[in-house]
């Protein structure tokens, strides 16, 4: 038995060959088994905490495949048996493939899993942004294989450095010929990132308004109070002077009104306080000032100004509304008039 044992197969006993085996299969089983047990001691953790960090650990245990662990074994018994250089130098550049194809599918796992988590957490905040989200990822997994693939190839012997330099050249001819669009691009997601605006917010941007619907790759599309649609490109939206009133907690209102001249003395001492009046009895108001402001070319000018304490346009309109008939009908019981535009004219009889 010892005898057959030791019968020398290519450079090795078959003892020797044996062992390998043994020291492959153990690999196999032991990572086989590891994979498994955390697999599954990872899924229940990310079941029950939900947390992106478990999740994404879960993802990528999934992720390792059975022919990444068959190149382990046998990489690990290899080492036990003697081999050509040039057949172990084969051997090792192919595991090292397969490992930086592992890496590849580990990180584009990682990376799909915490955009999915992400764009769960902002698909009731933002919409808009699924779209934006989905195209990073897939320009984030292109990067990724394109690194992997370069990694590939410089390691089964290929010159890369010039294949680099082309695809620079190349890079920047695309750039310049697509500079409109990718200026878009950005823009597009300078706009995810940083927000300045969500859908549903209500935008003035120079001469026009209107109600942010859709944030996409190239245009910003707006409904307008008279109802049709405004579309913008990204790039000029974002070099635009923005009024972005849906950020509005509160809105400050100024008014003026006039009376006439003949109002005496007394009545005008009384008006700041049944502006007062008028402004405290509306909920959801706060009042600043009221002033004998100035004298007009036909009135005598007061200027008052009070908060709504939020940013609905119609919640505001039915508040001034309710001021203007109580000023109404309390000037009306005082006997103060308002003013219009009047012109007196005095004849002087020459005798």
């Amino acid at each position: 038995m010892m005898d057959i044992l030791q019968t020398q197969i290519a450079a090795n006993t078959i003892q020797t060959w044996l062992i390998a085996s043994v020291a492959a299969v153990v690999i196999i089983v032991a990572i086989g088994v590891t994979r498994c047990l955390v697999g599954r001691h990872l899924r229940k953790i990310a079941e029950q905490r939900r947390l992106s960090s478990w999740v994404i650990s879960h993802a990528v245990v999934r992720r390792t495949k059975w022919l990444f662990v068959l190149f382990l074994g046998l990489f690990g018994g290899s080492l036990v048996v003697k081999i050509p250089d040039a057949t172990r130098e084969i051997f090792n550049t192919a595991v090292i493939v397969v490992l930086l194809i592992q890496v590849g599918l580990w990180l584009s796992v990682a990376l799909q899993v915490a955009v999915e988590q992400y764009r769960q957490r902002q698909l009731e905040k933002d919409p808009a942004s699924v779209t934006t989200l989905n195209v990073l990822n897939f320009i984030g997994k292109i990067s990724l294989w394109v690194v992997i693939l370069l990694l590939v190839l410089d390691n089964l012997g290929v010159n890369i450095t010039a294949l680099v330099a082309g695809l620079g050249v190349g890079g920047i001819a695309i750039a310049l010929a697509v500079q409109t669009i990718l200026s878009d691009l950005f823009a597009s997601l300078s706009i995810v990132l940083d927000k300045p605006f969500v859908v549903g917010d209500f935008l003035i941007v120079g001469d026009l308004l209107g109600s942010v619907e859709h944030v996409g790759l190239k245009t910003t599309r707006l409904r307008s109070l008279s109802g049709e649609q405004l579309v913008f490109s990204n790039s000029d939206l974002l070099n635009s002077r923005i009024r972005n009133y849906g950020r509005m907690f509160e809105r400050r209102v100024s008014f003026d009104l006039g009376v006439t001249y003949q109002t005496s003395r007394e009545k005008l001492l009384i008006i700041p306080e049944i502006i007062r009046e008028a402004v405290e009895k509306q909920e959801q108001t706060r009042f600043d000032r009221s002033h004998f402001k100035e004298y007009g070319d036909s009135a005598l000018i007061y200027e008052s100004v009070y908060f709504v304490l939020g940013s609905d346009y119609n919640q505001y309109m039915d508040i001034q509304q309710a001021i203007n008939l109580h000023i109404h009908e309390r000037f009306e019981r005082e006997g103060i008039e308002f003013a219009y535009p009047t012109r007196s004219v005095f004849v002087k009889h020459l005798q």
